[in-house]
């Protein structure tokens, strides 16, 4: 038996570059685990089955049911497993949740079948299931380029809260396609508001929340008619610096400290909004 527990993310920086040829797009961002996680238990058993305690997510939708079926391919065998999945984090949110949960399959299922599959082996399957996954085996504060699966981990990110607040939305079919086909080309930046970030956690020069940024914000507020409402009340609740959280909904703010962080967070709990309080964290528990 092994218990994996699978972070959400926020991504502090997010710059698109431009369109490749092999039709995806040209990213740039660092990239942040939060203390929000999912809970996956994985047993021994002659069948591959999956439970959720939470209804809305449906497994053979998702990319965790690929990533133990690609384990097996790579393995030739059909061996199984129990997989049962405590959900926290916001279903398609922009938090990364699915992804997580696929990295912590390979890494799970990695354990429990004796695959003996290199960390690096990991990072090359990670690709083939969706653009986060590789980010998620490291964990922690990384940059990422390409389309998403080139990862560069980074000094840790200083100690930061962070408050959560998830408009009540419709899930979108095809969100994050939706986001890259509305960008227009004066929304491409060079990379270099990634790399200012890059540059101060290197020499550990700190970090402010006014380096944050997202370029899906241009776009967002059109495709989410009701998502501006949503962060000005959050911003009159004493939220600043709000920034959308990957391809959202989910929006977030990082106070300066945990008593501003307490604060907002039980102001946003009265007024009936779904949050969450986290702190970022550490690649402890990563594979690199």
């Amino acid at each position: 038996m092994a218990d994996i527990k699978a972070p959400a993310k926020i991504n502090l920086t997010l710059e698109v570059l431009g369109e490749r040829p092999d039709g995806f797009h040209e990213i740039r961002s660092v990239i942040q685990t939060i203390d929000l996680y999912d809970s996956l238990r994985f047993r021994s058993n002659r069948q591959l089955s999956f439970s959720c305690d939470n209804p809305e997510f449906i497994i053979e939708e998702s990319l965790v049911s690929r990533a133990a079926a690609l384990l097996q391919e790579v393995g030739g065998f059909s061996r199984g497993a129990t997989v049962d999945i405590k959900k926290r984090i916001p279903l398609v949110a922009g938090l990364g949740g699915d992804s997580s949960d696929a990295a912590a399959v390979l890494s799970g299922l990695n354990k429990l079948w004796k695959l003996g599959l290199s960390p690096e082996r990991l990072l090359e399957l990670a690709p083939k299931l969706g653009s986060d996954v590789a980010f998620f085996l490291y964990g922690g504060t990384a940059l990422v380029k390409g389309r998403g699966e080139e990862v560069t981990a980074l000094p840790p990110l200083p100690r930061r809260w962070v408050v959560l607040m998830v408009p009540p939305f419709s899930r979108m079919a095809e969100k994050t396609r939706k986001l890259y086909a509305s960008l227009k080309s004066s929304h491409y930046t060079d990379g270099q508001i990634t790399e200012k970030l890059v540059k101060a956690l290197n020499e550990r020069r700190g970090f402010k929340p006014s380096m944050l940024f997202n370029t899906f914000e241009n776009t967002a507020f059109e495709l989410f008619p009701k998502l501006k409402l949503y962060r000005d009340h959050f911003i009159k609740l004493g939220a600043y610096n709000v920034h959308l959280a990957g391809s959202g909904p989910a929006l977030f703010a990082m106070p300066d400290d945990k008593m501003q962080a307490e604060n907002l967070y039980a102001r946003c709990q009265l007024q009936g909004l779904e949050c969450y309080l986290a702190e970022t964290t550490d690649s402890k528990g990563g594979i690199k």
